[in-house]
Formats: structure tokens, C-alpha cells, sequence
């Protein structure tokens, strides 16, 4: 199991990978925020704003989000929007 630091390492890396694609989801009116960082490594966000409700969110996870986290925190398994 992770100690805090370690855990509060992880969430600040997730929170820039999130940073360097937060701007486009802005242009949209929407956003992201982190919910939970599982014990198995599996980031589960939340969008919000128009992000939560527009039909083309599933892309935006996958292209956009998961792919964002993924390369830049490795240690991250896989990515699931809550809503």
C-alpha cells in the first residue's frame, strides 16, 4: 500500500497531466476533476460544466483524458469517468 506521500506524488502528477488538457475542455465550457485514485491505480474523474452532459464525451476520455494521464503517470492502469 502507498504511504500519503506517495499517494498525494500521484495525484499531483494526475493534476498535470490534467492541467496540459484542462485548457480545451475550458473552450468548451466544461472541465475535470479527480474523484479517486484507486488502491489498483485506476483514476476515476468527473467531468463537469458542458463536459458532463455533451454526447461526445466518451471520445474526449479516451482521446483526450486517458491518453493525457497515461503518458504522463505510467503507473496509472487505466481512466473512468464517474457520470
Amino acid at each position: 500500500m502507498e504511504t500519503t506521500i506517495e499517494q498525494g506524488s500521484l495525484l499531483h502528477k494526475v493534476e498535470l497531466a490534467l492541467d496540459s488538457i484542462r485548457p480545451y475542455m475550458e473552450t468548451d465550457g466544461g472541465n475535470i476533476k479527480i474523484v479517486e485514485i484507486t488502491p489498483d491505480m485506476v483514476v476515476k474523474v468527473e467531468l463537469t460544466g458542458n463536459c458532463g452532459t455533451c454526447p461526445m464525451s466518451t471520445m474526449t476520455m479516451k482521446a483526450g483524458v486517458e491518453q493525457a494521464i497515461l503518458k504522463m503517470v505510467p503507473e496509472i492502469v487505466s481512466v473512468v469517468a464517474i457520470n
